[in-house]
């Protein structure tokens, strides 16, 4: 299982991110779908390769065809999106919120899977990548379509210990190097 291969890779001083990991995915009360998309997801938002290439077969193997595209496309499009929403909440200046974005999004609308797992698997993927505006902009069409917030926790917990582990791994990779 690579989920264990990618625990065992984590060296001792980051127990608790090996025990986090088995417990955010091994534990996880999110449906299959939600829950493997958001490590899907997660892994390409955090850019770490041997995360990726632990995660992603296990997350293929439990997602339709649909949701391991629609999880691929979240990761996609919130990495645009991020980037440019978190600029412009960040610019002193108010005006740039009053332009048009004028950059397609249309997966948004329609991303071949339940809005809900798309709007999830956005959130936490704008978790990892820090925009505020995206969060809650996600975070509130979660709740009004009856998302509790400990489901939304969920998969912010999965977006933080994947980005940890990535960030944790490709260090001791790099000072492997030297």
């Amino acid at each position: 299982m690579a989920l264990d291969e990618l625990k065992s890779a984590i060296p001792d001083f980051a127990k608790d991110l090996k025990l986090n990991l088995g417990s955010v995915i091994g534990n996880s009360e999110l449906p299959q779908q939600q829950l493997w998309g958001t490590v899907l997801a997660c892994a390409i938002a955090s850019r770490s390769p041997k995360v990726l290439r632990e995660l992603e077969p296990e997350a293929k193997a439990n997602l339709s065809a649909e949701a391991y595209a629609a999880a691929k496309s979240a990761a996609a499009i919130m990495a645009m999106n991020n980037v440019f929403y978190r600029t412009r909440h960040l610019l002193s200046d108010p005006e740039y919120g009053t332009l048009r974005a004028g950059l397609r999004m249309n997966v948004i609308g329609n991303p071949g899977v339940e809005k809900v797992d798309f709007e999830l698997w956005s959130l936490a993927v704008s978790a990892i990548n820090g925009c505020g505006q995206c969060l809650d902009s996600h975070e509130q069409v979660l709740r009004k379509a009856g998302v509790d917030r400990e489901t939304i926790q969920e998969a912010v917990k999965v977006a933080s210990v994947i980005q940890a582990v990535g960030v944790t791994l490709d260090a001791e990779a790099v000072l492997a190097e030297q």
